[in-house]
């Protein structure tokens, strides 16, 4: 196999995860493979469940039912929810399995997700399926959180908040859930491998500031060079 089976994509938000897997989108398929050792691909975005649970509470909301996860503003009530969403990723990247065993022989997965907090990506990584971290790679997105915070109001379009490249947060929501996060101790630990129920996570970092994701020669010229060091880890 010339692929990796999965590549964990994470970051803070608006870090740039979305405008690179984009950025794969519109590759050329033979040149992806033999450039970034990226597949024919399938994205598992957490954002897409996050959404959802607005959705749901909107709707319990118009037919005077107590909401369930998020209060009228859309603030979570309980931090269960954020491994909520890891478990939907397992849950979904464990029915491909099932209906095809021999999945990775010609696919790759993206899973994305971004987290804040003294312990959000590990904690994250930590509710993930054996059967993705065996076959896992991992990608950090690294901005600061005040690039993080700039690129949020960047990427804002009204009307489109649902959508995966251009929703954004209130900064008092960035202030509370991510002006913190654990890369950098996790960076420390190790330079090629995270450590996650002891499986060996092979990691490298996209370094996206000054920012390259605006740029498609630029995301190419990056993202080589991690995917690059990636293979090379992995392949130990």
């Amino acid at each position: 196999m010339n692929n990796f089976p999965i590549l964990i994509i994470t970051g803070r938000p608006a870090a740039g995860k979305s405008e690179v897997i984009d950025f794969l989108k519109k590759a050329d398929p033979k040149e992806r493979m033999e450039q970034f050792h990226i597949a024919d691909f399938e994205e598992l975005d957490d954002f897409v469940y996050v959404w959802e649970t607005f959705e749901i509470d909107d709707i319990l909301t118009r037919h005077g039912k107590p909401r369930i996860w998020t209060d009228e503003k859309y603030w979570f009530k309980e931090h269960f929810i954020w491994n909520l969403y890891i478990e939907r990723i397992n849950l979904e990247y464990r029915k491909k399995l099932a209906r095809d065993p021999a999945y990775h022989d010609k696919k790759t997965v993206l899973i994305e997700f971004a987290r804040g907090g003294e312990n959000g990506i590990t904690e994250a990584l930590n509710y993930l399926h054996e059967d993705i971290l065996r076959r896992a790679s991992l990608m950090y997105i690294k901005v600061s959180y005040e690039e993080s915070v700039r690129k949020n109001h960047r990427r804002a379009r009204k009307g489109e908040e649902d959508s995966i490249l251009y929703h954004s947060l209130p900064d008092e929501k960035m202030d509370f859930y991510y002006k913190t996060n654990d890369w950098d101790k996790i960076e420390a630990a190790d330079p090629n491998f995270i450590d996650v129920k002891g499986f060996k996570i092979p990691y490298a970092v996209f370094q996206n500031e000054p920012e390259k994701t605006l740029d498609p020669k630029l995301i190419g010229q990056e993202l080589g060079r991690v995917t690059t060091k990636l293979w090379s880890v992995k392949s130990r």
